[in-house]
């Protein structure tokens, strides 16, 4: 792959750089020294990846996300040394398109190729979603659409499931910023994200919304008010017994955690159909899941277009027609409220 490198810091950039080099996939396309400067060198030379610093002069990493996004979108992983003090930021990227976050490796004694081998992991999972999305592009059927809106009648509490990815963070605070605190149904979210930020998005999201806020343990049980959020590099699922577990299969899926392996889950397990939305983001995951939903009875969304940071993940569903309903971001959460209503009949 082609990585482009944005970081102010010359020690960083040579780190990264030599890095990036120890595996002989890749290669450098370019290294810029702030944000403002990364901006302008992606309309030129669009690269493969983008490493992209934070905390920068003149533009930092957040809003040349936004910027490259908007102008010359790319994949963008945010390579930051301090998740703790800059979660905003973080978070900020993530909705506005970078696909995930990880701690600047340092050098120290050892190889490039040891020091840095959680970002080259990272790399081989955004090459392989890549051409995933090449795939999905050769091959997209040009007469699939959105199967009619039917009623869902719900017959235990009110189950909402959520999957996103590419620009998620901002489309999940507009959502259930938009759901009242006394909002009677469970709510579990997998959002595409490394472990170690998931607490981020979590804290990043409690200040969003009047719900309750947590990221899910195994052993969880979805509870009304409660937004539970997927926060292991495994996939979360919901086990016969309805409470949240985390499974390592399927291995080499590329999406950790995954939409598909939740949804398909509640298709199983979760007692009365529910409502699924499929947010923004790179690649297909979810749209497979969505429609074991829509075929076990569950209301489904697609974010639509015009709405998304990417339109992969809803475009695929759409296309394979697990979506009933195709809403624009705005209008999801006043949809949930009103047709994800509660039950008088207790879960058995």
């Amino acid at each position: 792959m082609r990585v482009a490198i944005v970081n102010d810091v010359p020690l960083t950039t040579e780190a990264l750089r030599r890095i990036v080099l120890s595996d002989p996939r890749h290669q450098i396309a370019w290294m810029a020294a702030d944000g403002e400067e990364a901006v302008r060198l992606c309309l030129g030379d669009r690269p493969d990846v983008v490493l992209m610093d934070l905390v920068m002069p003149r533009v930092n990493g957040a809003e040349a996300t936004r910027r490259i996004m908007q102008d010359s979108p790319c994949a963008i992983l945010v390579v930051t040394a301090g998740v703790a003090t800059n979660y905003h930021l973080v978070c900020e990227a993530l909705g506005h398109g970078a696909y995930d976050a990880i701690t600047t490796p340092i050098l120290g004694s050892r190889s490039p190729a040891e020091a840095g081998a959680e970002l080259l992991g990272k790399l081989s999972v955004v090459d392989r979603i890549n051409r995933r999305v090449t795939q999905m592009h050769l091959s997209t059927p040009a007469d699939s659409k959105p199967v009619a809106p039917s009623s869902v009648a719900g017959s235990r509490m009110p189950l909402l499931a959520v999957g996103t990815s590419t620009g998620g963070p901002l489309a999940l605070a507009t959502i259930l910023g938009a759901l009242p605190a006394d909002f009677p149904g469970a709510i579990l979210v997998v959002q595409h994200i490394g472990p170690e930020y998931a607490g981020c998005l979590v804290d990043w999201l409690r200040v969003r919304t009047p719900l309750t806020v947590r990221a899910a343990s195994a052993g969880d049980v979805p509870q009304a008010r409660t937004v539970l959020i997927a926060s292991s590099g495994d996939h979360m699922v919901l086990m016969a017994d309805r409470t949240l577990a985390y499974v390592r299969e399927p291995a080499d899926y590329p999406y950790r955690p995954s939409v598909n392996v939740l949804f398909q889950s509640l298709a199983r397990n979760w007692p009365a159909p529910g409502l699924a939305a499929l947010l923004t983001g790179i690649g297909r995951d979810g749209a497979q899941g969505l429609l074991a939903l829509q075929e076990a009875g569950w209301r489904t969304i697609a974010q639509d277009e015009a709405s998304s940071v990417v339109f992969g993940m809803p475009r695929a569903a759409i296309e394979l027609g697990a979506a009933r309903h195709v809403l624009p971001l705005e209008q999801i959460g006043p949809f949930i409220c009103k047709h994800l209503r509660p039950s008088l009949v207790k879960l058995t």
